[in-house]
């Protein structure tokens, strides 16, 4: 049951009160620190699935785990990328750019409450190509707004993570109809 890959999956979830106290105390040393973890964190999400197929590990435990550990991660982020702190005036996902990060926060919703809904009837929800872009386009997004914390300096880093948010939001939205569309025909 606690073989690497899901000991992988469990250290993202560990790593996100990290993640979060780091970017509550926003000097560019802490979102320096806070890039790196998170680097860390986005290379185990590809090595947890990566070993379990390769070791033929995969488990009831990390196909749960998994997922929760993407959505966790991300809301805690995009929530701490959006709030504006005493230390930190000026959050670094603002105005509009806030649309973006609700698109991608709703549809997380969204798409557990019917994994949720559909797991008793027996039915996947596969993840499909294109969702796996968006999840790259996500972690690169939040990758490039932390680093954007850590080079201030540097605009053009933070102009970036914005603009991967939104690409992320698009494909969001893509997806996101894709499973609802998959999960409407299974309700009465």
């Amino acid at each position: 049951m606690l073989t690497l890959p899901n000991l992988l999956t469990l250290s993202r979830i560990l790593a996100v009160p990290i993640l979060v106290f780091l970017l509550w105390r926003p000097s560019p040393i802490d979102y320096a620190v806070t890039f790196v973890l998170y680097c860390i964190v986005g290379i185990t999400d590809y090595f947890d699935g990566y070993l379990a197929r390769a070791q033929g590990q995969i488990s009831r435990l990390g196909q749960f785990l998994d997922p929760i550990a993407d959505k966790i991660m991300v809301v805690a982020v995009l929530i701490m990328l959006i709030s504006s702190r005493r230390e930190n005036p000026v959050p670094e996902i603002d105005g509009l750019h806030i649309i973006a990060a609700l698109v991608i926060l709703l549809r997380e919703i969204i798409v557990s409450g019917l994994r949720e809904f559909l797991g008793p009837l027996n039915v996947s929800m596969p993840v499909s190509r294109l969702a796996k872009w968006k999840t790259t386009f996500q972690l690169v997004a939040l990758g490039a707004l932390i680093l954007g914390g850590a080079l201030p300096q540097q605009e053009w880093v933070h102009d970036t993570g914005l603009v991967f948010l939104w690409a992320a939001a698009s494909l969001t939205l893509i997806t996101g109809y894709d499973y609802l569309r998959v999960g409407l025909r299974h309700m009465d």
